[in-house]
């Protein structure tokens, strides 16, 4: 999968949506996974849930749809799916911590080639912490599918050998997908590259003291 520039967050959300199994059931985290929700149609046959208490979310409310009652953990207003099961938190969490759902999405300020997750904390002492339910995510899904830009504001690439803020989860990511291209990783620290988006394979290279493999095909 080659682009000739970098994607969007919508276009991002729409290949993620793509590349999740029919019959899973998923958790999108706050930020750039929920946008994923808006892609998931009746076809795919995927069930989602939200850890605030609810198993069958549907897409973002628009208009007439928004029920002030009825939003995500990211407090965001979404319809329901026919059947959809609302419960209390704590429940939420035993799903969660009990390897019931498939895969759940999850922003990132770092992740390491060995899949080390780093999405809370920066480790600076005047940085705001946000655990929500990520560490029970990380632990308690069967795959999770990180999103976030690969690189920094600054230019710093955000896929690195080691994280080196205070980690989520060890060795917990499967893929991540960036808008400058989608990753495999392994517990060996191997990365392949799926795809890449506006940056060639060296460029990738060039920026990173990561060995990639090519998979792309080109």
């Amino acid at each position: 999968m080659l682009r000739s520039e970098r994607v969007d967050r919508e276009t991002l959300a729409e290949i993620v949506a793509g590349d999740i199994e029919s019959g899973s059931f998923v958790n999108l985290g706050i930020g750039q996974p929920t946008l994923v929700s808006n892609y998931l149609t009746a076809e795919h046959n995927v069930t989602l849930h939200t850890e605030n208490g609810m198993l069958g979310m549907g897409r973002a409310a628009e208009e007439d749809e928004i029920d002030g009652d009825l939003i995500n953990a990211g407090k965001i207003p979404v319809t329901e799916t026919p059947g959809a099961a609302y419960f209390h938190q704590a429940d939420s969490f035993a799903l969660m911590r009990g390897g019931h759902l498939d895969v759940c999405v999850l922003g990132a300020m770092q992740v390491s080639a060995t899949g080390d997750l780093a999405n809370w904390h920066t480790g600076e002492p005047d940085a705001i912490p946000a655990v929500g339910g990520a560490m029970d995510l990380a632990i308690g899904a069967k795959q999770v599918y990180v999103m976030m830009n690969l690189f920094t504001r600054e230019g710093e690439i955000k896929l690195l050998p080691e994280a080196t803020y205070p980690l989520t989860g060890v060795g917990c990511v499967s893929r991540v997908y960036t808008d400058h291209g989608i990753f495999e990783l392994s517990d060996s620290g191997t990365v392949t590259v799926r795809g890449l988006f506006g940056l060639t394979f060296d460029e990738l290279q060039s920026k990173s003291e990561i060995e990639f493999v090519d998979a792309t095909g080109n």
